[in-house]
Parts: structure tokens; C-alpha cells; sequence
């Protein structure tokens, strides 16, 4: 029986450790040679979520994902690729919840016009409520 639990251990364990055991990419931790190409692969890394951490960006996160996402503009900046260009191709990869600059779609558009809505109504219902207030004879009761 020990020796069925100890098989079975090591069956969902190994996942785990080799998970671990992949070597990071080539410019998970290294900048690039290039100054003015680590400068703008920096620049869009500070743009980009990490889709494992949720509130740091991939050049602050210590994630393995964040490592590979950090490789991957790295390498791209390098072959020349505009960063709007690559900006795109994680977005299409990872949804729109990796960037920090979300993009006014048809899907979007009601997060970004609800705060507009919101003053609008504010606006109408605090008017109402002082011109109420300021009528003369309303409060006027001898």
C-alpha cells in the first residue's frame, strides 16, 4: 500500500519539480548590449502586466512568466519590431488584462463613459436638490 501511495506521489509531484526545473529565457534577467534598445524594451515592460502577479508590471515581477514575457520584448526589440507591434501580439496572446493602457473598443467603451454618466447624474440630482432649497416661501413658516 506504501508503495502505491509513494508511485502515486511521485506521479503528481514530477510535474511540479520539472515546472521548476526549466532554465529561464535567454533575457528573462539580461539586457540587451544595444543602451537605446534596452531603453525602449524597458519602456514597454513597465506597460505590461504580469498575467501571473495581476498589479506589477513585467519588469518588476520576479514570476517565471514575467521572465518569459520580459525575454520575448527583449528579443523582439532586437530583431527591430516596434513596440506597438509587440504590445499587440501579447494582448491578442494574453487578452486585454495584460496592459495598462486599455483600448476603447466597442466591448470597452461603457468603462470608459460610465464615470462621464456618473457626473451627469450627479450634476442633475445636485442641481434639483439646491434649487429646491432655494426656493423663497418654502422654508418660511412663522
Amino acid at each position: 500500500m506504501r508503495a502505491v501511495l509513494a508511485v502515486l506521489l511521485l506521479l503528481f509531484a514530477a510535474p511540479l519539480v520539472a515546472q521548476e526545473s526549466v532554465p529561464p529565457a535567454p533575457y528573462a534577467y539580461r539586457q540587451l548590449d544595444n543602451p537605446a534598445q534596452e531603453a525602449r524594451a524597458k519602456a514597454l515592460m513597465v506597460t505590461l502586466r504580469c498575467v501571473m502577479c495581476q498589479s506589477q508590471s513585467i519588469a518588476d515581477s520576479d514570476a517565471p512568466i514575467a521572465g518569459d514575457m520580459r525575454s520575448e520584448v527583449r528579443t523582439r526589440i532586437a530583431e527591430g519590431e516596434d513596440p506597438e507591434h509587440i504590445r499587440q501580439w501579447l494582448i491578442a496572446r494574453y487578452g486585454d488584462y495584460v496592459t495598462y493602457a486599455p483600448q476603447v473598443k466597442p466591448i470597452t467603451w461603457p468603462l470608459f463613459a460610465a464615470p462621464l454618466v456618473i457626473l451627469v447624474v450627479a450634476a442633475v440630482l445636485l442641481r434639483g436638490r439646491f434649487a429646491r432649497g432655494a426656493r423663497p416661501g418654502d422654508g418660511d413658516t412663522a
